[in-house]
């Protein structure tokens, strides 16, 4: 599956249901963003199961402040309508793949809990 661009418009309800969603900050002037879009482009294509979602930080500012994004790239990873991983920087093919492996490992009923901890 190619990877989608994702606005304000569509971020939630892109990245609000349930399954996997990537999301890589970017922007086309970023020298490291340009260099890693084949990487995440070739990961898409290995996982169709997961939606790999792009924001142009440019064109979506209010995206990239909403989620106070100040280095790009940033990968962030959402399941089920949940962020369970954000961090700048270009990641290594292996990285990334092993990045997908860890999100899809994780026990969601257990991530609820750990955040309605730390919500009260």
């Amino acid at each position: 599956m190619a990877t989608v661009a994702l606005t304000a418009e569509n971020f939630d309800e892109v990245t609000g249901k349930d399954g996997i969603v990537l999301v890589d900050f970017w922007a086309s002037w970023c020298g490291p963003c340009v260099r890693f879009a084949p990487t995440y482009e070739r990961s898409s294509e290995k996982h169709p199961d997961i939606t790999f979602g792009k924001v142009d930080t440019e064109a979506e500012q209010a995206l990239a402040a909403k989620f106070d994004i100040r280095s790009i790239p940033t990968i962030m990873a959402v399941r089920d309508g949940v962020i369970v991983f954000s961090q700048p920087g270009a990641l290594p093919e292996s990285a990334l793949e092993n990045l997908i492996e860890q999100v899809e490992k994780l026990d969601m009923d257990e991530v609820r809990q750990q955040l309605a901890a730390h919500s009260h």
